[in-house]
């Protein structure tokens, strides 16, 4: 019988982890803001008061106002809505499209090649490059910058989930289950998957700050949200032009975008040491 308490090894280095602790406490406060965003900030975030634009921090603005006269602190905290929203979107799809992709390819040899191009010809693009030209096309709106983010990312986890599954077909193991009967299907999910979900998590995590600063990028080039909603990346571009004269505006949009981008990548750095027991530290 398996001792109980090895089976927890994990998650007491995760708990002794300080990436893991930290990243996780910084983006727990961020998650906080979002969800209490219409609890805690001061402001309407789309309300226009040109008597109070460019306005410096203050008690009545925390955070200054904007050359419309919006509420900085406020715009920031809705901001942060829209864009975890994106990144946990985007992470979830790329996440489910990877693994069916991944396994298709890495299961079945005769798919292998024609998916993979596929992969390969999307990676070709520089990322960012790829979603502007789908955003182009497509106009426009939250759920298509998560389609388009999803596209850009989503070979990324396929060729992760790919390669894990080249090297687990073959064991022992699933050729036992493969010469008593066991479905293809059954295999793939049952005995393969579970041992990509370490790598997988590792992966998502990287992705979701990927998704939040391309958002961001997307927003600042007037091709991501439209104007009208608060996004970081908005803010940081409605900034721009007012930059000498009230630097606060870009400055703290800007600073939520670092700390969630850092945080995110604690995360995954500390997922990564604790999941691969070639980095995982006795």
């Amino acid at each position: 019988m398996a001792d109980p308490g090895a089976r927890p090894t994990w998650r007491r280095h995760a708990a002794r982890n300080r990436n893991i602790a930290i990243g996780a406490a910084i983006l727990a406060v961020v998650i906080l803001a979002a969800l209490l965003a219409g609890v805690i900030s001061t402001h309407d975030p789309r309300r226009l008061n040109p008597a109070q634009r460019l306005k410096a921090p203050s008690a009545a603005n925390f955070l200054g106002t904007d050359e419309f006269g919006r509420d900085v602190y406020s715009l920031v905290l809705h901001g942060a809505q829209v864009s975890l929203l994106v990144g946990a979107t985007t992470m979830i799809l790329t996440s489910l499209w990877g693994i069916v992709i991944g396994l298709i390819a890495g299961y079945y040899r005769r798919v292998d090649m024609a998916l993979m191009r596929v992969m390969d010809g999307l990676m070709a693009f520089p990322a960012i490059l790829l979603a502007i030209a789908l955003m182009a096309a497509r106009g426009p709106g939250i759920g298509n910058v998560i389609f388009a983010l999803s596209v850009v990312y989503t070979p990324r986890t396929a060729m992760l989930i790919r390669s894990t599954v080249l090297s687990l077909r073959e064991l022992d193991y699933v050729q036992a289950a493969r010469a008593l009967g066991r479905r293809d299907l059954a295999i793939a999910f049952r005995h393969i998957l579970p041992n990509c979900v370490g790598p997988l998590l590792v992966q998502a995590s990287f992705i979701f700050a990927y998704a939040i600063l391309a958002e961001a990028i997307l927003g600042f080039l007037g091709v991501g949200v439209p104007p009208y909603v608060p996004s970081w990346g908005n803010v940081i571009a409605s900034g721009k032009n007012v930059i000498r004269e009230a630097f606060w505006v870009s400055l703290f949009p800007g600073l939520a975008l670092t700390i969630s981008g850092l945080s995110l990548n604690l995360l995954g750095d500390g997922l990564r040491d604790v999941l691969d027991p070639r980095l995982r530290v006795q």
